[in-house]
């Protein structure tokens, strides 16, 4: 099986957690860094949280790189505490990260990452775009020349956001990033709410979590039962929707993540509907499709892959 070489930029969160886990124990991926970004907690808070998923999945090969602390403008956004808890991945006693930090800026990483790759590498950001965009601005070449295969992100909504009426969390935080995402030219594929609520953390999937009975399958379902609590008190929800995987299995395992093409574009102005993502699924305005947008999942499929990266990452490796 050829490997999909991919860059993980994310801000961990729970659900980037599961992300960082489905992304480095896939056969199907090549994990060739990690990268943060402020959004969910500080950009210190984040970057703690990623290098403590490392330590106790034993992802020790795959350097971590800290980036962005705020949005391109400069723009306080706040972070998303009333869902994540104030470490950013409450839930749990993760102890001291053992894994240590890559000294470069993650978008020096990210570049340095694209040259040294034969193939075209695919991004997969799960928080805030800021990082992408800076490495589009930045490293302009970089996509001109074909080193980004396609990016696969988790944000934005086709009907209701989170964090707005219709605004989803990670692309409210930096709208001007996200514009020269969905702008760039290259390949894009949006896995929004729309999509991402229908990844439940059911009973049945942790159940199959528990049965595992590793020190990491039992943390992964401590921090999902806090996540689904908060998502309970907050939005009345039966179980943890766990977004951020659901844009990893897409680049696994394309036909577990149905989608079809579309226009998307940023609002930036709008005094009410800043952030949101105006999908024009039907061709109204006339735009040229410029994504893919996410619509259905095959939720057993998912978690299949999702229950299998636990467990492969629950055996000690040599």
């Amino acid at each position: 099986m050829t490997r999909v070489p991919v860059l993980l930029d994310c801000d961990p969160g729970h659900d980037d957690m599961v992300a960082i886990l489905l992304a480095a124990a896939s056969p199907a991926l090549d994990l060739r860094a990690i990268t943060t970004v402020g959004g969910n907690g500080s950009l210190e808070q984040v970057t703690r949280n990623a290098l403590l998923v490392c330590t106790h999945a034993g992802i020790v090969d795959v350097p971590v790189a800290a980036g962005a602390p705020e949005p391109l403008l400069g723009r306080p956004s706040g972070h998303a505490s009333r869902v994540h808890g104030e470490s950013g991945m409450d839930g749990a006693d993760l102890g001291e990260p053992t894994v240590a930090l890559d000294p470069r800026h993650a978008v020096d990483l990210m570049a340095d990452v694209l040259r040294a790759s034969p193939e075209p590498v695919t991004l997969i950001p799960t928080g805030p775009l800021t990082n992408v965009a800076l490495l589009l601005t930045r490293h302009p070449e970089l996509a001109a020349a074909g080193r980004i295969r396609e990016i696969v992100l988790m944000g934005g909504a086709i009907a209701t956001g989170n964090w707005q009426p219709l605004a989803e969390f990670n692309i409210w935080c930096d709208p001007e990033a996200a514009h020269v995402v969905f702008s760039s030219g290259l390949p894009v594929t949006m896995c929004g709410l729309d999509v991402t609520h229908q990844a439940l953390a059911i009973e049945d999937v942790l159940a199959r979590l528990r049965a595992i009975g590793s020190p990491l399958s039992a943390l992964v379902v401590d921090l999902l039962d806090f996540f689904a609590d908060r998502y309970r008190s907050l939005w009345g929800f039966p179980a943890a929707p766990v977004h951020d995987p659901v844009a990893v299995a897409r680049v696994i395992a394309p036909e577990v993540v149905r989608c079809e093409p579309a226009n998307v574009v940023i609002e930036l102005h709008g005094e009410f509907t800043r952030g949101a993502t105006v999908v024009d699924r039907f061709g109204v305005t006339g735009r040229e499709p410029n994504a893919q947008v996410a619509l259905d999942l095959d939720h057993g499929a998912f978690w299949a892959l999702v229950v299998d990266a636990v467990a492969t990452l629950s055996v000690p490796r040599a």
